[in-house]
């Protein structure tokens, strides 16, 4: 299915590209090139955080991305966006982010097709545009950074659109999707089994379908959201000599969230629930499942003090109900954060966050000795064009 979606994209690209004439020009088809370029440096207190070095100071994050659009027709839109990175021993690679096609019919209606984001929650479908985000790091009770790749884009479609409710109420809008989903072996929702030894060589995949729908108030600047999202997925597991399976049956996920802006001030929250049962089964040996129940919110709020600054801070929170008492079980995050634009090419950020619990981001064969507590201090500078 990924191959066919991805050679749909090209085909489709090539045939209105045809259409217009082999002769046409780049301005005919409106190429725009963008991207950024962002080094990271951490520094945290007790715990090393997602396989770096952190408490000895970090400079292992590093990120590239760019992407490439085409507008051959005024209704047609064809782009693709590729992005390297390294996290401590994660990525070290380039992957693709997306690659679609983008038919708008009207406001009312349109469609995209290929390797296209997922619009689920607030803040899913804009957590690869770095440039854009005020966050080092998003609140990871809702979109852990291990497993972002994941997140953000499914193989598939979405039919998206408006509709005016009148003045009175506002306009609705909504967005369906529905295609297959692919996690990584090193997908930061497998740490569990990468603990007990159990690796995952190709990942999992597995269909996924849901809508959102966005209610932009007749109150200016407030908008509220639902997304229920459905997936399932399966894979193969390694465990030295033996070969197994795990799966994952149908669930739902649900997402509610809410923002509020008005003239320099914004405010904003969501919350989550993904409720997982795994099963892992490897020939004569007993069915072996461990449940998943996290539920995640976050609170945030930011300020533009001037033109070129910009502070926010938020509280993230995560448990997983169906973990043992201890500081595995749960996270509690405070972040504080500024950002600072040199020009519009060039901007750095600072963070500072006040950790209690490990269940995010701080694995236990990374800390010989895991702590409940965790101080972290960033430093991001991006370049972006």
């Amino acid at each position: 299915m990924k191959s066919f979606l991805i050679a749909a994209t090209i085909i489709a690209m090539s045939i209105f590209g045809a259409a217009r004439g082999l002769a046409q020009s780049m301005d005919d088809l409106n190429l725009q090139v963008h991207g950024y370029a962002t080094q990271s440096f951490l520094y945290s207190t007790h715990n090393n955080w997602d396989t770096t070095d952190s408490t000895d100071g970090s400079a292992a994050w590093t990120e590239a991305v760019v992407n490439l659009t085409v507008q051959p027709e005024p209704k047609l839109r064809i782009g693709i966006q590729t992005r390297y990175s390294l996290l401590g021993e994660l990525g070290n690679t380039i992957t693709l982010d997306w690659a679609q096609a983008n038919f708008k019919v009207n406001e009312h209606f349109g469609f995209r097709v290929g390797k296209v984001k997922t619009p689920m929650g607030l803040l899913n479908e804009s957590q690869d545009i770095d440039p854009a985000n005020l966050w080092i790091l998003l609140p990871q009770s809702i979109y852990p950074l291990a497993s972002r790749d994941a997140l953000l884009a499914h193989y598939g479609g979405v039919v998206y659109g408006k509709v005016a409710l009148g003045e009175s109420l506002g306009k609705l809008e909504y967005r369906a999707y529905g295609g297959e989903r692919v996690l990584g072996g090193d997908d930061g929702y497998f740490e569990d089994l990468r603990e007990i030894g159990l690796t995952l060589p190709n990942g999992t995949a597995g269909p996924i379908f849901g809508g959102t729908l966005r209610w932009n108030s007749p109150i200016h600047g407030l908008m509220l959201g639902a997304t229920e999202s459905f997936l399932s997925a399966s894979g193969e597991v390694d465990a030295g000599p033996k070969q197994g399976e795990v799966t994952v049956p149908r669930l739902a996920s649900p997402y509610f969230f809410a923002r509020y802006e008005h003239a320099k001030f914004m405010v904003s929250g969501e919350y989550n629930r993904l409720a997982v049962l795994p099963v892992v089964q490897f020939p004569g040996v007993p069915v072996f499942s461990k449940p998943f129940d996290q539920r995640g919110f976050y609170a945030m709020a930011s300020y533009r003090a001037a033109k070129k600054l910009n502070g926010g801070i938020y509280y993230s929170s995560s448990i997983d109900r169906q973990a043992a008492f201890t500081s595995a079980r749960y996270q509690k995050d405070w972040a504080l954060t500024a950002r600072y634009d040199f020009n519009p090419y060039l901007y750095a950020k600072a963070e500072q966050h006040f950790v209690d619990g490990t269940e995010l981001g701080f694995g236990a064969s990374d800390n010989l000795n895991l702590q409940p507590a965790t101080r972290m201090t960033m430093f991001k500078l991006g370049v972006s064009f």
